[in-house]
């Protein structure tokens, strides 16, 4: 057992060291936002500044209806001149609007002509002042037809203009009895970030273990090892120590995470900024979101995912091991891994998809699956899961990952000293019955 400890210490120590593992650890979450903001505000810039628009309007009904914005400015030009709005397009001008009939009686009586594809914020603006037009269009001939009051007219007006400010609050009921606010975008949200955590440490810290075992090998510094170590306890300690270099990165983030959420909770909670948050994001409920974070029970979040981490982790990271245990260098494991690799996104882009149906089959036997329910889980448990799902996912998970470890271990004790040959999945096989 000292000599374990010494083998997972040796894993630990040389690789929190490192000054690569305290800048990531450190620089990472604002990596992750900046990786998540900063392609959203270069989709917001204008690319070339204003555009112009050529409206020809054959009705004389609408043209007068579309307003240049920051980023179009719309020209109202005769029929006449079309032909030489034509001849400017893909130059000064960028896109030609010709609505050659009543929209009313023909809605298909209008077309976009550009050099380039129409951004889908230009269709979204013109489709939604011209419906607005055509909208007040029939309620200006029901209005006519004589039969309908006058009044009644007046109020669908103000109602369709109005729209609705209806305001869905969300509540749980725990099984304690006790009812708490809760919110599906915000639990969405988390299950997808815990699911991405899970995702990328399994395939990069996975991958770590791969390339440990593959760098022994190929220096041959295992071969002197395993004469003081057994086969069994490197493998148990390589998988261990650098499973603990994972854990200490989260929880540094954690960490990070809580003081960062803590001020700006203190943050909220003064009047004055209270007030002046609510007068900058109008109808923005920040009290329900403070409310709905507050109402997660953060402890069984973490503490489900750092079981199936450990889980996750364990299970591929032996499967990785047992793999670059066979071969001599990494060109070989692609026709071990890609098959592992493709299982892993299988599971990750099954999560995404669980998101918008936490209960439907996909999530459900996805989230009993070992190989995927390390990902697939972490979706679900936010929008609240029975109990016996979460007990019966962790009892198999655990139990396939102790399974391929045993016999990972017998195949790693065999391949580890073997070299100059590609063995293949059934070879491999017949390691594990040697004695």
């Amino acid at each position: 057992m000292n000599i374990l400890s010494l083998v997972i210490q040796r894993e630990y120590v040389t690789r929190v060291r490192k000054k690569s593992f305290i800048i990531l650890t450190l620089l990472m979450p604002l990596l992750m936002v900046a990786l998540s903001v900063i392609p959203f505000w270069l989709s917001t810039l204008n690319e070339g500044g204003v555009k112009h628009i050529a409206v020809i309007d054959n009705t004389g009904i609408y043209a007068q209806l579309l307003e240049s914005t920051d980023n179009y400015n719309f020209q109202i030009v005769g029929t006449s001149e079309q032909q030489d709005q034509e001849s400017r397009l893909g130059k000064e001008l960028f896109a030609i609007l010709q609505i050659s009939g009543d929209l009313n009686k023909n809605p298909q009586a209008v077309t976009l002509t550009s050099e380039k594809q129409a951004p889908q914020d230009l269709q979204s603006l013109i489709k939604r002042t011209l419906n607005e037009k055509v909208t007040q269009q029939k309620l200006d001939e029901l209005s006519a037809a004589g039969n309908v009051d006058a009044v009644a007219i007046t109020r669908v007006r103000s109602i369709i203009e109005d729209g609705s400010a209806i305001s869905l609050k969300t509540l749980r009921l725990s099984e304690d009895g006790s009812v708490s606010e809760s919110s599906t975008e915000l639990a969405t949200i988390i299950g997808m970030i815990f699911t991405i955590l899970i995702y990328m440490f399994i395939l990069l810290y996975g991958n770590m273990v791969m390339q440990a075992v593959l760098e022994e090998k190929k220096s041959r510094i295992v071969e002197v090892m395993v004469s003081s170590v057994k086969p069994v306890n490197l493998l148990i300690g390589k998988i261990v120590g650098i499973g603990l270099v994972g854990i200490t990165q989260l929880v540094i983030w954690g960490v990070l995470l809580g003081v960062l959420f803590s001020g700006l909770s203190l943050f909220i909670s003064s009047p004055e900024q209270a007030a002046a948050m609510s007068t900058d994001m109008g109808d923005f409920d920040m009290e329900g979101l403070v409310a709905s974070i507050m109402g997660i029970n953060w402890f069984e979040m973490a503490l489900y995912f750092l079981i199936f981490f450990v889980g996750g982790y364990v299970l591929y990271a032996s499967i990785f091991a047992m793999f670059a245990s066979a071969v001599d260098s990494e060109e070989d494991t692609s026709q071990f891994m890609t098959p592992v690799t493709l299982l892993i996104m299988f599971a990750f882009f099954a999560g995404f998809y669980s998101v918008s149906n936490p209960d439907g089959p996909l999530a459900f036997w996805t989230s009993l699956i070992p190989f995927t329910s390390p990902i697939v889980m972490m979706v679900r448990i936010p929008f609240g899961i029975p109990l016996w799902e979460k007990l019966l996912s962790v009892a198999l998970l655990y139990g396939t990952f102790i399974l391929i470890s045993i016999l990972a271990a017998k195949i790693y004790r065999v391949g580890i000293l073997m070299y100059g040959k590609k063995p293949n999945l059934k070879e491999m096989m017949k390691w594990i019955t040697y004695k």
